[in-house]
């Protein structure tokens, strides 16, 4: 039996107790997660496609280590600019050890039923949030912050939190909740922090900061 699943972002073929490298999990070494986001079940040769997940299917496995990928030298230039900037980068990985992959019984909640607004309330919630919009706070270049990208940044803006001083309040469990969506690995841990410098003008203590990451992680 033989599963197709989603985990950090990645696609992944597992079975029974393989181990598998996949983008860094917030859980500590030792822990137990699941996944339910089951694209496809082989069992014993009756195949099962998700639309786009599976119903109830469910993937467990066990943290077995976190560590880092091979380094990688990232090199950018700029033309007739008298641009040169190289970094190396490792990326930052979860080994973990698929336990279980059950094709029904997965825990998840239902999502609640909103019932559509009448005509009068529609109108009412327009007439009171138009306003918002006008006053609505500049976002900051959420870009500065390393390891946040131009697609990142856009949807961190779209969830509300456009400014340094958002981010500096949020948790990296929760901003990783918030990216789960962008293709690719985000080591989130020191966003909050570089942000709080960011928003105290802090500048200098943030370049110096940046200089010590490795991978999104600090030295």
């Amino acid at each position: 039996m033989y599963a197709i699943v989603e985990i950090a972002g990645q696609q992944f073929k597992v079975a029974k107790d393989q181990k598998v490298y996949v983008h860094r999990l917030q859980e500590a070494e030792g822990n137990k997660v699941s996944f339910d986001k089951v694209l496809l079940l082989d069992n014993d040769g009756t195949v099962t496609l998700g639309a786009p997940a599976i119903q109830g299917a469910e993937v467990t496995a066990k943290i077995l280590g976190h560590l880092q990928g091979d380094k990688v030298i990232v090199f950018k230039k700029k033309r007739r600019k008298g641009y040169r900037k190289k970094n190396g980068h490792r990326q930052a990985l979860t080994e973990i050890q698929i336990e279980s992959i059950a094709a029904s019984g997965a825990k998840k909640a239902a999502p609640a039923k909103k019932a559509a607004p009448k005509k009068e309330e529609a109108v009412k919630e327009t007439v009171v949030k138009a306003p918002v919009k006008k006053a609505a706070t500049k976002a900051d270049d959420l870009k500065k912050i390393e390891g946040i990208g131009p697609k990142i940044a856009e949807t961190l803006v779209a969830a509300g939190m456009a400014t340094y001083a958002d981010l500096a309040k949020a948790k990296p469990a929760q901003i990783s909740e918030i990216i789960a969506e962008v293709r690719g690995s985000h080591v989130t841990d020191t966003w909050p922090k570089q942000a709080k410098l960011a928003a105290d003008g802090n500048w200098d203590e943030l370049k110096e900061l940046q200089d010590r990451l490795d991978g999104g992680v600090e030295k």
